[in-house]
């Protein structure tokens, strides 16, 4: 059975990109435009792991999709890393350990990633097969 990798990013270019990239490793790969609807696709679909955008329609969606999955009992333990173009060059870090309550995601990526740092990067995070 084939790993699930939810995508909740408003960017359908990037999307496609990390689709083609997932894919090619033999994942499975879903998507959704809005956080509402990656909530959605998140519970229904019970993904193995989530890659979350922080801006969408809203400047801090992000943030607020991951409190909600964290919040829900179905999705709580489904790994996040949160995709960006705010960097720490910007004055954004993070460290999960410290900020896990501020920002409740696994790993926090720099936009652009290679192809070769995203595969390597779900595949770290990926839950042991059941």
């Amino acid at each position: 059975m084939k790993r699930t990798i939810l995508v909740i990013d408003d960017d359908i270019d990037l999307v496609e990109i990390i689709r083609l990239t997932l894919e090619n490793e033999g994942l499975e790969v879903i998507d959704a435009q809005n956080g509402a609807r990656g909530v959605e696709l998140a519970r229904e679909m019970n993904p193995d792991l989530i890659l979350l955008d922080v801006m969408m329609g809203a400047i801090d969606e992000g943030f607020q999709v991951a409190y909600q999955l964290r919040q829900g009992s179905e999705t709580a333990d489904i790994p996040i890393l949160m995709l960006t173009a705010v960097s720490e060059q910007t004055g954004f870090g993070f460290d999960p350990e410290k900020d896990a309550e501020f920002l409740p995601v696994n790993e926090f990526l720099e936009k652009p990633l290679s192809p070769r740092r995203l595969v390597d990067l779900v595949r770290k995070h990926l839950p042991p097969s059941a």
